[in-house]
């Protein structure tokens, strides 16, 4: 089972600017795809029927990888685009948060369909991660962008004819860059706050879904860096990861340890991970 990691570059850091894979003992399998329109790549999901990864490119395009790393489905470049992290929504299709529209864009499994927003352009200043909730509604991490934009809140909607905005998490001591519903249909999410301060306390906090409450916090251990935190998954072993600079880092999601590093590799700049069956 190879752990995938997507390396940013240029203006998100001096990194890979790349699709790196890893071992499960932190060893380097080199690069995934060597595809020139993976450029400054961002978020990743697996889609585990036709068995494909997505990979939402700097390039402005969303791409289907096959398991070695050939590219099968490419959107084209999307005006505007930007994009940041991806999940599969209830209805099968791939979403995408948009930096540059600032929105979430819905696209067909085989990308030959032109995207829709699922909310309105704006919506919110610089949108972060998103999840889909078991009751229908959308979380949406509202956090800031690299100019200093935005808000620190996790934001809520619903659908009743018209769409409802509503704050769900107003915590004084979060600055999200990325969310996950947890097993337990908690929302988790990286923080780093102040955002892009060298000081900044950087923790995965949980949050209740329904009344937005702080549950608790997940801290790095002493003998880990954990700076910019960003993309969350879990692993088959139900373990909590978190890709950052330099490592990936694993909580044990149950007791609420730091289990350390499962990978170290001097500027990696992850911006999202994925296994791989």
């Amino acid at each position: 089972m190879p752990l995938l990691v997507s390396s940013a570059s240029g203006t998100d850091g001096n990194g890979y600017g790349a699709l790196l894979a890893f071992d499960l003992d932190g060893r380097s399998l080199g690069v995934f795809s060597g595809d020139n329109r993976i450029n400054d790549p961002r978020g990743l999901s697996f889609e585990a029927a036709e068995e494909l990864l997505f990979v939402n490119s700097g390039d402005d395009r969303v791409l289907a990888l096959d398991s070695i790393g050939r590219v099968v489905r490419d959107t084209g470049r999307v005006a505007g685009f930007n994009p940041g992290g991806g999940t599969f929504g209830p209805d099968g299709r791939y979403y995408v948060g948009s930096r540059g529209l600032r929105t979430i864009m819905g696209f067909s499994r085989d990308l030959a369909t032109p995207a829709s927003s699922v909310l309105p352009s704006g919506i919110v200043p610089f949108p972060r991660g998103f999840a889909f909730g078991r009751d229908g509604r959308l979380f949406l991490a509202s956090g800031i962008g690299p100019n200093g934009e935005g808000e620190n809140t996790i934001a809520a909607f619903s659908w009743s004819g018209t769409i409802r905005r509503f704050t769900l998490v107003n915590d004084p001591e979060l600055s999200p860059l990325d969310l996950l519903l947890g097993p337990n249909g908690n929302i988790l999410v990286s923080s780093e706050y102040p955002f892009a301060s060298p000081d900044a306390v950087t923790t995965v906090r949980e949050y209740d879904a329904f009344g937005g409450n702080l549950v608790r916090v997940f801290s790095p251990s002493r003998n880990v860096g954990f700076r910019k935190p960003r993309g969350l998954r879990f692993g088959s072993d139900g373990h909590l990861y978190c890709v950052s600079e330099d490592e990936v880092v694993a909580f044990d999601f149950i007791g609420g340890e730091c289990l350390g590093a499962v990978v170290q590799w001097p500027r990696l700049n992850g911006q999202a991970l994925e296994f791989l069956p």
